[in-house]
């Protein structure tokens, strides 16, 4: 996860995510070479040479976009703000073990609270210290106080991704589910699992403190 990227192997049915399909238009675009094909490129003599340099602007001008972008994204977290909200997470003491409803966990978001949770698979995990991909200037920002296992085994960053009311994945397919676990696996090697997200209804259990620490301690 300390990479940034999200992934996946397929969609199951319902409607396409507007995120991944503009992903795969870019994926399509490149042409195996490390530059960018534009429709219509002539070929041969003066015209490869026009389209060469046509093709270096157009490269320039995306580069100044994706720098331009950066700064928009990252700017504010070097800011007043989000330097104390980072500061303010690298300060937090290790969270203690508890159980969360739905609406416990969109507390921890990382805007009213500086701490970050999110929940895969019904598993919830702290990723404050991953807080430039979860927190809200991240670009996974989206799963912050929230589950995360549909948008991760879909590969979709699109708010139709997650559901409002606690999801049973029970319309995944078998590849879909597969993701899921893998998910959950590389968050509980990376970040503190701190609980379950209950059920509707469910009861929270009580962890002692002995618990507590002997989990803390296998992780590390």
């Amino acid at each position: 996860m300390g990479s940034g990227r999200v992934g996946g192997r397929g969609r199951g049915r319902g409607r396409a995510c507007p995120g991944r399909a503009r992903a795969v238009r870019a994926a399509m675009a490149d042409d195996g070479q490390g530059r960018l094909r534009t429709e219509g490129e002539p070929a041969g003599g003066a015209a490869v040479a026009g389209g060469e340099m046509l093709l270096g602007v157009g490269l320039l001008a995306l580069a100044l976009l994706a720098a331009y972008r950066l700064y928009l994204r990252w700017g504010t977290r070097s800011g007043p703000g989000g330097a104390a909200r980072q500061g303010e997470a690298v300060a937090l003491p290790r969270m203690k073990r508890r159980d969360f409803s739905l609406e416990q966990l969109r507390e921890f978001d990382g805007a009213r609270n500086p701490r970050i949770l999110l929940a895969v698979n019904g598993k919830v995990f702290d990723v404050t210290k991953g807080s430039k991909f979860y927190g809200p200037e991240g670009p996974y920002g989206i799963f912050a106080g929230r589950d995360a296992s549909r948008g991760l085994a879909t590969f979709c960053l699109d708010k139709d991704a997650l559901k409002d009311e606690y999801d049973d994945l029970s319309d995944l397919n078998a590849v879909q589910m597969e993701s899921v676990r893998e998910w959950e696996m590389q968050f509980k090697e990376k970040y503190d699992y701190v609980g379950r997200l209950l059920k509707p209804g469910e009861e929270p259990s009580e962890y002692t403190d002995e618990e507590d620490t002997k989990d803390h301690t296998k992780q590390e």
